[in-house]
Parts: structure tokens; C-alpha cells; sequence
């Protein structure tokens, strides 16, 4: 697949800082505590995980999701949190309006979301769902309903109609409905026909990245309910390039049994640090 079927994004714009929300910190004083220790200095840390935990364990894909804030948390339990949360396989930017971001990062366990607004150091909070709910917003509220089909440049082969499908399918899609994919792998589309259907959808708000199976790259484009998801090689060269139209693609969604997954490792690791 050509490299010029990439939908690109703005130098630096929305480029996720590498472990920009649990970077490593020092850790020195929570391992020299033992777990009476631990319990002890973190009592506010330990009622979050006994929240989050009561949490996951009745969460469903479909439904709301459920928000933890980390205000009332000291350093060390912050630090606590980092440690025992890490840092999964789902990362991400969201720009919002004024120019700031939002940064969003899975967790070990999946479901259980890191998110911090740029904008003020308090919204940091922990977040227990199939995705962040700013991502949801972002999707639907920084996105314009109207794909405008201009004149086409000399050269275009096939894009007039593909333009046509995704205006039809991304007007129809409703919450509820299966996603659609236009698979850029295996249609003839010239690099012509390319950088104009990518003039025409623009660049969205979101940009996610997966490193489950490979690397996948999920970015909301400028029309709602378009999305371009693509797949890596080891190599950084795209595999599959699609267009899907419909809500959030699932590559970078927790489903249900993710939850019941995260609901035994969490209390797993709960088990390993204070009893």
C-alpha cells in the first residue's frame, strides 16, 4: 500500500507524547513499604481501586461510563496508582476547542482509562468504559455533518463516487447500526483520486493508536461518522488502509469480556500490593 494513501495530520498537531500521562516516576518509597505500610499511607488510593473495581465488574460496552476523580489523592498515592495501572495497548490525543488537548491512555487493564485535560492540571481523572467519553464528544461535536464534493482535479479515476457512498452511509448511520468499511487496499484509487477524497473529509479532533496485534492508527476525519483506520506493518508501511463509517471503531474500544478480564487482574493486583 502507498504511503500516499496516509491521512495526514498536522506536524506535531496531535503527535501523542510517548508515556505523556504514566511516565516513570520514582518509586523508591513504595517499594521500601510493606503492604501494612502501603494500606496505611494510601487509604484514599485504596478506596479508588475498591471503586474502580466495583465498577468494571458491572460495566457493559453500551452503557455510560462511569468517571473517578483524583483530586482528593497525595503524591505517593498518585504514584501508587501509576504503578499499579500502567500503561496499555490504546493511546491518544483529542484537541478541543481553543487550541488545547486532551490526552487519554488505557491501562494495563483494559477498560480502565487514564484521561488528563491539558487545559487544567485537576482534570485528571480515571475513567471506567468501552472508551472515554471526551472521545465520544469530541467525535460527534467537532465534526461537521456535511461532506461538500467539489470540483474534482484532472486525473481522478474513481473517487467521485466513493466521495458519493461515504456522504449516503455517514448522513444514514445512526447509534445502533453495524460500521461500514471502504477498503482502500483493494480498490483501484490513484493517487490522484487519494489526496482529493482526503481534501474533501479533512482532519478530525482524534487520533488514537492501538498496539495490540501490530499497530493501528484510528483518526476521526473532519465529516462525522468517518473514520480512517489503518494497519502497520512492523515496518511503519500501511497493510490495510480503510475508511470506516459508523461510531468509534472497535480496534480501539473495550468490549465486555475485556471487563470481565480487567475485573480478575485488578483483583489480582490489589491482592499482590496490600495483602
Amino acid at each position: 500500500m502507498q504511503q500516499n494513501h496516509r491521512f495526514p495530520v498536522g506536524a506535531g498537531s496531535l503527535a501523542p507524547a510517548h508515556g505523556g500521562l504514566t511516565a516513570a516516576v520514582p518509586l523508591a518509597k513504595l517499594a521500601s513499604l510493606d503492604s501494612a505500610e502501603l494500606a496505611k499511607n494510601c487509604p484514599n488510593a485504596i478506596e479508588l481501586l475498591s471503586n474502580i473495581a466495583s465498577a468494571i465488574a458491572s460495566q457493559k460496552s453500551d452503557e455510560p461510563t462511569q468517571l473517578f476523580r483524583l483530586g482528593n489523592l497525595n503524591d505517593l498515592e498518585r504514584k501508587l496508582i501509576d504503578d499499579m495501572l500502567g500503561e496499555g495497548e490504546v493511546a491518544g490525543v483529542i484537541a478541543l476547542p481553543g487550541g488545547s488537548l486532551a490526552q487519554i491512555q488505557e491501562s494495563v487493564l483494559a477498560g480502565i482509562w487514564r484521561i488528563r485535560l491539558e487545559t487544567d492540571a485537576a482534570h485528571d481523572y480515571i475513567e471506567v468504559g468501552a472508551i472515554p467519553e471526551v472521545v465520544k464528544r469530541a467525535a460527534s461535536d467537532l465534526t461537521s455533518s456535511a461532506l461538500t464534493i467539489g470540483a474534482a482535479p484532472d486525473g481522478v479515476m474513481n473517487v467521485l463516487p466513493v466521495l458519493a457512498e461515504i456522504r449516503e452511509r455517514a448522513l444514514a448511520w445512526r447509534p445502533g447500526l453495524r460500521s461500514q468499511i471502504i477498503n482502500f487496499t483493494l480498490l483501484p484509487m490513484s493517487p490522484v483520486d487519494m489526496a482529493f477524497l482526503q481534501q474533501s473529509v479533512g482532519n478530525g479532533p482524534i487520533q488514537l493508536t492501538s498496539r495490540g496485534y501490530g499497530t493501528c492508527r484510528v483518526m476521526a476525519t473532519g465529516i462525522r461518522n468517518v473514520w480512517s483506520v489503518q494497519f502497520f506493518s512492523a515496518t511503519d508501511t500501511i497493510i490495510l488502509d480503510t475508511l470506516e463509517v459508523g461510531g468509534v471503531p472497535t480496534v480501539a474500544m473495550a468490549a465486555d469480556e475485556d471487563f470481565e478480564d480487567s475485573v480478575e487482574r485488578l483483583q489480582e493486583i490489589i491482592e499482590a500490593y496490600f495483602k
